[in-house]
């Protein structure tokens, strides 16, 4: 099998408490076009020191804190999932960068067969001339339920392209 044929699109929404220059992470959902899925809530931050946007609207849905990991955990178990030569995509996709290369430290300590960049699939609706989407009507703000809700809209998109004559 050549490297083209085994690169996996990742979709994937992280959750966390505020922009400042570290990102506090609250939660992660990945889902691969596989089928795979992981999901984790970060041990690592303080709930009761979040905005109180997240405090209102993420934390309700998260599991018992006893099943809550670790950043470097997290960091751990993302390698072994991700595999080689990953793909990943989001919707409004900067903050979530950041805030998944941010588990391994600064941008040098990312993994080295780790992209250094995320695709937007917000951006790509755009550049298709925003066709309407499927609406996400439950699980808003699970990070789980929204990188699912990620691969549906890159779904729909990438079918337009495809009629289109494009390759995404």
């Amino acid at each position: 099998m050549d490297r083209q044929t085994r690169r996996v699109r990742f979709f994937l929404d992280l959750e966390f408490g505020d922009t400042a220059s570290v990102l506090t992470l609250v939660s992660i959902g990945v889902v691969a076009e596989d089928g795979r899925e992981y999901y984790a809530v970060s041990s690592d931050f303080d709930p009761l020191a979040v905005h109180p946007w997240v405090r209102a609207n993420v934390l309700p849905q998260l599991p018992p804190a006893s099943t809550w990991k670790p950043r470097s955990v997290i960091a751990a178990e993302l390698v072994e999932f991700f595999g080689d030569d990953p793909v990943w995509w989001a919707w409004f996709a900067g903050y979530d960068h950041v805030a998944l290369c941010q588990l391994w430290g600064d941008m040098p300590s990312l993994p080295r067969h780790f992209p250094r960049f995320t695709l937007d699939v917000r951006q790509l609706w755009e550049h298709l001339g925003r066709p309407p989407l499927p609406v996400q009507m439950t699980g808003l703000h699970d990070a789980l339920e929204d990188a699912r809700h990620v691969k549906i809209r890159y779904d729909a998109l990438a079918e337009k392209a495809y009629r289109l004559g494009l390759n995404v």
